[in-house]
């Protein structure tokens, strides 16, 4: 699933010539197609394809990265990868989640790259669950996206329903995402905090203030810290918000770098850490994701919580650090999978 936000210089333009323009070999034909079975919609409403665009619509594709990838650009094969290094943790007729490492792309930043979408389609392609055929209407795709170096859980749809519903579970923040982090310094108490944060797209990075401030959206953020030694603090981090480098940017902001975060961290201690441990990314993980019993969810789904393991480099820190025996607990008053 891809969304894309129009900028004041793409406004005035019709959504069909707008759409012909972006997926360039797609066709006429299979644009409108996609518009009447709701597989494109603009502002989350079926479109015709004659509406002018307006700066802020938003315009939803539900289809795969790779789809919109091979309608963008000449030529191609397709190449369906598997990866023992990405693990599938949870699996339904709907969805399916997998534990991504450190150093992985969630979705593709280049053409030459392979990331975990790739992984998940070769995946299903190999064990038999989907063909080629299946996906001349839909691809699966992940619906969240993980920074490259951040590990954990990534959730993807193998239909169309499933995409919508969690497309909309992520927008409406009806979905409980944890993060499990190590950080610099002492965090006594639990809270959740709000800040103002801004991106840079020359620097690819944010900034970071307590005020509004022309062009920042409001972040909010919930942390539980778990254990504290050697002036470092184990947290369990709730993202209520989901913008880009959220976690490492607020926890930065609010004096506590996460451990190996080399945007926003503390450069001598992850010297350390590299030094040390190899440590060569930040110790940051999607640990668990739980589904809300009510809703537009499916039974099958509804309460349940999914969970990834720490990876073993995580765990070895906090062994070292006397914070082994301070795992979380499950989601309180929520069954797990």
């Amino acid at each position: 699933m891809r969304e894309i936000e129009i900028k004041k210089e793409e406004t005035k333009q019709r959504l069909d010539k707008y759409l012909i323009r972006y997926l360039k070999n797609a066709g006429s034909g299979f644009i409108y197609r996609m518009l009447r079975k709701k597989n494109i919609t603009l502002n989350g409403k079926k479109s015709k394809g004659n509406e002018r665009l307006k700066e802020g619509d938003i315009i939803h594709m539900y289809l795969a990265d790779e789809t919109i990838l091979k309608f963008q650009q000449e030529g191609g094969t397709e190449y369906f990868p598997v990866s023992d290094d990405l693990k599938i943790i949870f699996e339904n007729d709907q969805i399916l989640a997998a534990d991504k490492p450190a150093g992985m792309f969630s979705q593709k930043a280049a053409p030459t790259d392979v990331s975990a979408n790739e992984y998940i389609l070769g995946y299903l392609m190999k064990s038999g669950h989907m063909t080629t055929d299946d996906f001349s209407s839909f691809r699966p795709g992940i619906c969240n996206r993980l920074d490259r170096n951040t590990s954990g859980l990534l959730l993807a749809a193998k239909t169309l329903p499933a995409a919508r519903f969690l497309s909309e579970m992520i927008k409406s923040h009806s979905l409980k995402k944890y993060y499990l982090t190590i950080v610099h310094g002492f965090m006594e108490a639990s809270d959740c905090v709000t800040a103002y944060i801004q991106k840079d797209p020359h620097t690819n990075k944010v900034k970071v203030e307590s005020f509004w401030f022309e062009g920042s959206q409001k972040i909010e953020t919930a942390y539980e810290p778990l254990d504290f030694h050697n002036n470092l603090t184990f947290l369990r981090v709730r993202l209520i918000t989901g913008k880009t480098h959220q976690i490492r940017s607020h926890l930065a902001f609010l004096g506590h770098p996460v451990i190996g975060d080399t945007k926003y961290g503390c450069k001598k201690g992850n010297e350390y850490y590299q030094r040390t441990y190899g440590l060569r990314h930040q110790l940051l993980q999607a640990h668990q994701i739980c589904f809300p019993e009510q809703g537009q969810v499916p039974a099958d789904l509804s309460g349940i919580c999914i969970e990834a393991p720490l990876p073993s480099l995580f765990t070895r820190i906090l062994t070292d650090n006397g914070m082994a025996d301070t795992l979380p607990d499950k989601c309180s008053g929520e069954r797990t999978s």
